[in-house]
């Protein structure tokens, strides 16, 4: 009889066949749970912005970033449960692996329940330092004083979503994504409009999407036997080990909301339409650009598999076509939305500068997104091609050299100052960044190290709500669907060594 392949080898789909159309299909499918998610927080906007006060449009702006904030958090955390927990699961130590992640659990609750209920403490004096001013200042402390004590829910949920991903149950994962997303669509034009709560309601819809994640993740990592009591004695052992991943995946992460914190505090001196047009756009283009947000995460496997192979052409290539598909799908976009402005100004009820804002993102700014998913396309090169550090200093470099000296400059021609100077800052660290992994992919002579632990992918995208964060997250740890083994193509290992 012939003999069977372990389960553990898988065909390494990537390294023949079109580059373009890997690329294509794994940043499309990819760009649908996307989509569906950011979706759902761009109507939550669009139901705000039509109660009509500005006030309150500008709430979601100011209480956004504090949000972002949080999400960055809670993101680094979850990287590194899901570090952490992965190697101890591919090294076969699955009761290892259940008690790390018990321990980081515990500990991740503890912190974010401290950091959820000093927000709510101090909710009033942070929005007053972003700019927060009278009725939007009022309207945002409530809104995070409602939201903010739930914080443990959400970050419990996206922990057991990581353990599903570790032990290869993405879909899974996706599935209690998707849940919070469904669940919150459906609340919040009964909370908000049915049930006349407004921002209350949103708030309301959110703390329940919350608790449905939570429950679904703590039920699918029980049903994987990935959580148990944690055991005291292994807590500050496994909380170190955690830790050494997760913190420089806070600071990695923190990156992209610090800048748009002193974006909306730059707005913020305009006044509240023009926080409210800003909060718009911003949830307009993860929707607009799921496709390019998706190639963060699509494009990693194949280029790694192609490093393995040592088929640098093919790395090489494969950042040529994830750049062909940055500019095809920004261009086709510019140029519906340029044709359609007055309507997507409709959509958001939006007037004076909130109105301008959206005009000048529709016929101008827009165009700055292909410098975005040029640096979305090169960090994805740098986390997979043995530069990590690269792609954190060109986050921060982008959020803080992109980001204060441009936008500062700008705010001397008002609230399009300071979108074009946002604009401006992303040109530089984008071409840079791109130019710099063309690079990286020329000098490929030999196989990669692996990177040191800590040295992990961040989340490019502003994410404002706990469903994008987790979608994103999705994306970043991205499995693809490798084909069945047979007998006469390579392999590779789960371990990654070639064979």
């Amino acid at each position: 009889m012939p003999q069977k392949d372990p389960p553990s080898r898988q065909k390494a789909c990537f390294i023949t066949g079109s580059i373009m159309r890997h690329v294509l299909v794994m940043a499309g499918t990819g760009a649908i749970g996307l989509m569906a998610v950011f979706a759902v927080d761009m109507l939550n906007m669009v139901y705000i912005a039509h109660l009509g006060q500005t006030a309150l449009t500008a709430a979601i702006g100011f209480a956004g970033a504090v949000i972002g904030l949080q999400i960055a958090v809670a993101i680094g955390l979850t990287i590194g449960i899901s570090a952490a927990t992965g190697r101890e699961i591919g090294a076969g130590r699955h009761e290892d692996a259940r008690q790390i992640a018990s321990s980081a659990l515990a500990v991740m609750l503890m912190l974010t329940t401290l950091l959820g209920l000093g927000t709510m403490i101090a909710a009033h004096p942070i929005l007053s330092l972003f700019g927060a001013r009278g009725d939007a200042l009022a309207y945002a402390t409530s809104y995070l004083q409602t939201v903010s004590p739930f914080l443990p829910l959400i970050c419990t949920g996206m922990g057991c979503s990581a353990l599903m991903r570790v032990v290869g149950d993405a879909k899974g994962s996706m599935h209690i994504t998707l849940l919070g997303a469904v669940v919150a669509a459906i609340l919040d034009p009964i909370m908000i409009f049915g049930l006349h709560e407004g921002l209350t309601g949103a708030a309301i819809s959110t703390v329940i999407s919350r608790l449905v994640v939570a429950s679904a993740g703590v039920r699918g990592a029980l049903r994987h036997d990935m959580i148990t009591w944690p055991t005291f004695s292994r807590i500050a052992r496994d909380t170190r080990h955690v830790g050494s991943i997760a913190m420089p995946a806070i600071l990695t992460n923190l990156a992209t909301p610090v800048g748009g914190v002193y974006v909306t505090e730059s707005m913020a001196r305009f006044g509240l339409e023009a926080v409210g047009g800003q909060a718009s756009i911003e949830r307009t283009v993860p929707v607009l650009f799921s496709l390019v947000f998706a190639l963060t995460g699509s494009i990693g496997p194949i280029m790694a598999q192609n490093m393995g192979a040592e088929l640098y052409h093919r790395v090489r290539e494969t950042l040529g076509a994830a750049l062909k598909l940055v500019i095809l799908s920004i261009g086709l976009t510019w140029i519906i939305l340029a044709a359609m402005q007055n309507y997507v100004v409709g959509v958001f009820n939006a007037h004076g500068d909130a109105a301008m804002l959206i005009h000048l993102f529709c016929s101008l700014t827009i165009g700055s997104y292909l410098f975005v998913g040029m640096l979305f396309v090169a960090n994805a090169a740098f986390n997979n091609l043995g530069f990590p550090l690269y792609s954190t200093a060109f986050n921060w470099g982008r959020a803080t050299l992109g980001t204060i000296p441009f936008v500062g400059f700008g705010t001397r021609f008002g609230p399009a100052g300071v979108q074009i100077g946002q604009a401006a800052g992303v040109i530089v660290f984008g071409t840079l960044a791109v130019l710099t992994a063309f690079r990286v992919t020329r000098t490929l002579t030999g196989p990669v190290t692996a990177s040191e632990p800590g040295t992990v992918p961040a989340s490019d995208i502003p994410t404002v709500s706990a469903e994008a964060a987790m979608a994103e997250l999705d994306e970043l740890n991205n499995t693809p669907e490798l084909c069945e083994p047979d007998g006469d193509q390579p392999y590779v290992q789960t371990d990654n060594r070639r064979t």
